[in-house]
């Protein structure tokens, strides 16, 4: 609740930032209304993140940024930019792999996705399971048409790009 973490903020001078992953983007504004710009607000879920930024998030906890890291960056500066068909272009392509981070298997989703991208294992601890049957089905089908449709990022390469 915007109001709790008011309470926090009034009793803790170093909390500087919140992430908000309610997945429901009015309460971004919401926690504005009450705390102006005392916090700095992160977006957490990565299917609202556009609409996040539009509604006053300055930063992104991303799910798949290890995975695509120049179209998550590229995504969230045209969405801190205002470039709104820019991003929504972007974002129409991204939406299905972002929306892996939004079920209950989001952990094993990502590793998995991040192991297709080369930059990861699939493997899970316990009490996780790793992906099989329809689910493995569906998360392939939606890598493959994203891997076969990705855009062209004008950015140098992300090893370059992070200072590596």
């Amino acid at each position: 609740m915007p109001s709790e973490i008011a309470e926090l903020a009034a009793d803790h001078a170093n909390l500087a930032s919140v992430k908000e992953s309610s997945t429901d983007v009015r309460r971004v504004m919401a926690i504005r209304e009450v705390l102006a710009d005392r916090l700095c607000i992160f977006v957490g879920v990565d299917d609202v993140l556009v609409e996040a930024v539009g509604a006053g998030a300055v930063g992104w906890v991303a799910g798949l940024v290890n995975a695509y890291p120049a179209e998550s960056v590229r995504l969230f500066e045209l969405a801190k930019a205002g470039k709104r068909d820019e991003a929504f272009e972007l974002y129409r392509w991204f939406l299905p792999l972002l929306r892996m981070d939004t079920v209950p298997k989001f952990v094993q989703l990502i590793k998995w996705v991040q192991e297709k991208a080369g930059v990861g294992s699939a493997r899970v601890r316990a009490p996780r399971l790793e992906l099989h049957g329809d689910q493995l089905k569906a998360a392939t089908a939606a890598f493959e048409k994203a891997l076969a449709n990705r855009p062209t990022i004008n950015e140098k390469p992300f090893a370059e790009f992070a200072g590596a």
